[in-house]
């Protein structure tokens, strides 16, 4: 069977850039696929791992033969790579991103490119704590959930080809407003790393070491293992959901700062508590 691609363009070979290309490789979706990063040795682990064929510093000289392009860089950078591409992309590539917010990558994209459009925002639920093309695995998607936007001025071939890819990586792909996935998003991840951060600075600031650190605790900021600037982009890059999930919380559950253990105010934020349907939430198959 003919491969998707001829020749694809992965920008960022980092954990989830050089996973993806191992798993195009692996699935044979990709003829040869070219790294390009801002550090040559990191271009260099990713080459000797056999996730890209070869590299470069400068996205724009390889940009015009690709007919796949990938931007697997954090949040915050995606738009300069967009304005890149929008001078230098051939006009029938596919183009999409990786990054875990939406709203803001997909809105640019609609500016710089008019209908069909060829570029697709994605969002593959897959990683760790962990980065770096060192650990990288072509099995890292498979399992997975990768969110894809759904827009009317997208180009249906593109969209098409963006779902065989994620589904040849192995992952179950679901179509969402951008808007829609960034409000979700920021409940479900976003804020959860923000807390993780915070829980684990405020415990450094008091001198905590690792005696004082129960599974609780560890369990609990493991999320603020990960990268600073890939959590910085997406923080600055979804800021008005996040801010507005904050302040909901403040207001709905503003009387867990009026309560202690055993009052009638505790009770009532217990009994007045949705935790329940949130299990269920999370034992339900969203298929």
């Amino acid at each position: 069977m003919d491969p998707l691609f001829d020749r694809v363009v992965l920008v960022g070979a980092g954990l989830l850039g050089a996973s993806l290309g191992l798993a195009m490789q692996a699935s044979g979706m990709a003829r040869r696929i070219t790294g390009v990063g801002r550090r040559q040795e990191t271009l260099d682990t990713a080459l000797s791992l056999g996730a890209i064929h070869d590299s470069s510093l400068e996205l724009a000289q390889v940009a015009p033969d690709a007919d796949c392009i990938v931007i697997a860089t954090p949040a915050g950078t995606v738009l300069a790579g967009l304005d890149i591409l929008r001078a230098t992309a051939r006009p029938t590539a596919i183009m999409l991103d990786v990054a875990s917010t939406k709203a803001t990558i997909c809105a640019h994209a609609a500016r710089l490119w008019p209908a069909p459009r060829r570029f697709v925002g994605c969002h593959p639920m897959a990683g760790s704590e962990k980065s770096g093309p060192e650990h990288a695995t072509a099995s890292l998607y498979q399992n997975s959930v990768c969110f894809i936007e759904a827009a009317p001025d997208l180009d249906p071939e593109a969209t098409r080809l963006v779902r065989a890819l994620w589904e040849g990586a192995g992952a179950r792909v679901l179509p969402i407003d951008p808007a829609r996935h960034d409000a979700i998003l920021a409940c479900t991840s976003h804020i959860p790393h923000i807390m993780a951060t915070l829980l684990a600075t405020s415990a450094v600031e008091r001198g905590a070491s690792r005696e004082f650190a129960g599974n609780g605790f560890r369990d609990m900021t493991r999320l603020a293992e990960g990268s600073p600037e890939m959590w910085r982009d997406i923080t600055l890059t979804n800021r008005e959901a996040v801010h507005s999930l904050q302040r909901r919380s403040f207001e709905s559950r503003s009387c867990t700062f009026e309560c202690y253990p055993g009052s009638d105010a505790t009770l009532k934020c217990l009994q007045t508590s949705k935790t329940g349907e949130v299990q269920e939430a999370r034992e339900e198959d969203p298929a």
